[in-house]
């Protein structure tokens, strides 16, 4: 939750012509990973709960693509794009540990 909250800060500098463009990508897909988490563990199923936390890795995957695009783009600069990034690693290690462990 905290890193939507970061993104919603970050991409409200975003010119405004991407509000429908790489914003509107960079949101969503920041706010599907919280989503998809909580909808799997609504599931009630530990299968369905990993089917629905590996989609959330693949948007976790999406949004470390579109931060890179957005300080290709000059969108954020290098410390910028260093912390969200570096949490976002964070975050992928955490899913991917649980995953595994709902799996075994």
């Amino acid at each position: 939750m905290a890193l939507v909250t970061q993104n919603y800060q970050c991409t409200q500098q975003f010119p405004k012509e991407e509000i429908f463009g790489l914003t509107a990508q960079i949101r969503r897909s920041v706010v599907s990973i919280p989503s998809n988490i909580a909808e799997g563990f609504g599931r009630q199923s530990n299968k369905e709960f990993t089917r629905f936390l590996n989609i959330a890795v693949g948007s976790l995957f999406e949004y470390q693509t579109q931060i890179e695009i957005a300080k290709n783009i000059h969108y954020i600069n290098e410390e910028e794009f260093n912390h969200l990034f570096d949490k976002s690693r964070e975050l992928e290690a955490m899913m991917i540990s649980f995953i595994k462990k709902q799996n075994s």
